[in-house]
């Protein structure tokens, strides 16, 4: 599969998709980037239908320390078990993708994603999100996608709502 590079500027910030280059052995891959942050989005399905009587859906969101800059050191030179935002971002790319399969959809699915780098602007579980429903996308996975996530807020001096705000 050839690279495909897809951006767009959405609200001010500049976002980029690119497929066909990494991970060519999952089902679908992509990286999804804004600003600095970048996140590696795979997603495998198995071929086969297993005969489950539920959706075998499983979403990893796994943080680097060197995505932010830090190596691990001391006595703990290896990455520890995931954090409670790790798993709370899993969960938010796992609930809107899992209504979106088509009923009786049993194959086993896996998407991981990988944050490569965090530039403590940015947040990475919001463009995780899209980055899942295209990696799927890439990969013919059928799901009534795609998906998109923003979070808003709202600036305490003026009023005005923000979509996809940074960190400051």
């Amino acid at each position: 599969m050839t690279k495909v590079t897809h951006e767009f500027d959405l609200y001010g910030k500049h976002y980029t998709l690119e497929a066909g280059e990494l991970a060519k052995q999952a089902t679908g891959a992509c990286i999804v980037k804004c600003g600095d942050s970048t996140v590696l989005l795979t997603a495998v399905v198995s071929k086969e239908r297993k005969d489950y009587d539920f959706f075998p859906l499983t979403v990893d969101f796994i943080e680097k320390m060197y995505a932010v800059g830090r190596v691990p050191g001391g006595y703990l030179k290896r990455e520890a078990r995931p954090s409670e935002k790790a798993t709370l971002t899993a969960r938010m790319i796992d609930r809107p993708l899992r209504p979106s399969f088509p009923d009786g959809f049993r194959n086993e699915v896996q998407i991981v994603a990988t944050s490569l780098v965090a530039d403590q602007v940015n947040a990475v579980d919001t463009i995780s999100v899209m980055g899942a429903s295209a990696a799927l996308a890439v990969g013919g996975v059928p799901f009534e996608g795609p998906l998109a996530c923003v979070r808003i807020g709202r600036n305490a001096d003026t009023g005005e709502f923000l979509v996809n705000p940074t960190y400051e």
